[in-house]
Order: structure tokens, then sequence, then C-alpha cells
């Protein structure tokens, strides 16, 4: 114990929901429970940077506190299409052999020489990096 406070947590009330990511409509994001198929609308604010990861059909967990959805829990990795990336120039390593590259979902991160406009990655959630090429 310290002063008054001991050293023990209490666990929040939480549970998670196999969902469906399926649209949003620029103000929620809509998710549907695979087993009930209800539907869970979450604001962006709620989700936060895993709106760079998330793009349509995909599945995940929602995560409830009292009942209530307050955001997601997404896959270690995710496959994603490049949309746009410059042209990689042989033997121009002066960043480190990399170039930025735009994703489906808009997020924009570094990746090797070789990725092309059209190529499928797969980036980890926790961190935004480029892991391999998919196709």
């Amino acid at each position: 114990t310290f002063g008054n406070y001991t050293n023990e947590f209490v666990l929040a009330p939480v549970e998670f929901r196999a969902v469906q990511y399926l649209y949003n409509d620029g103000q929620f994001y809509y998710f549907m429970d695979l087993e009930n198929y209800e539907q869970y609308p979450l604001r962006k604010e709620q989700l936060g940077d895993n709106v760079n990861f998330m793009k349509e059909e995909m599945e995940m967990e929602v995560v409830f506190y009292r009942g209530q959805p307050i955001t997601v829990r997404l896959p270690l990795n995710v496959d994603l299409k490049v949309v746009q990336t410059p042209p990689g120039v042989k033997g121009d390593t002066a960043q480190g052999g990399t170039k930025p590259a735009t994703l489906e979902t808009g997020l924009t991160l570094q990746v090797p020489l070789f990725i092309n406009t059209g190529d499928i990655i797969r980036v980890d959630t926790r961190t935004g990096e480029y892991l391999q090429r998919v196709s």
C-alpha cells in the first residue's frame, strides 16, 4: 500500500463483439454484429486513428463499456491497396530506400522502393508501419 491507496487495479467491465465494418456516412461509422446483425454507429472521434486501417466489409471487434459501444479493436495486421506512390528510382537510398505511399483508406506511410501503385501491402495496425507486399 501507499498511503491510503493499495496497488490493486479494478478492471473496467468491457465486452468485445465480433463485427463487420459496413460504411460511414460522414458523421458515423457503422458496424454490424456478426451474431445478431444489430448495427452499432460510432463517431470518428471514438475511433481515432483506427479509421486509417478500416475498409468496408472488414471484420474486427467493437469494444463495449457498460453496454455502450466505445471504440473498435482491429486485427494486428491489415492488407490495404496502394493508391498512389511515386516510382522507385534504382539506387536511390537517400531516404533509407523508402518512399511515401497513400493507401486506399487515406493513410500515408513509408514503403520500400519496389512497391508500386496497385500493390496490396500488409500494415501493422499498432504502429502504422509497412510489413510486406501481399500482391
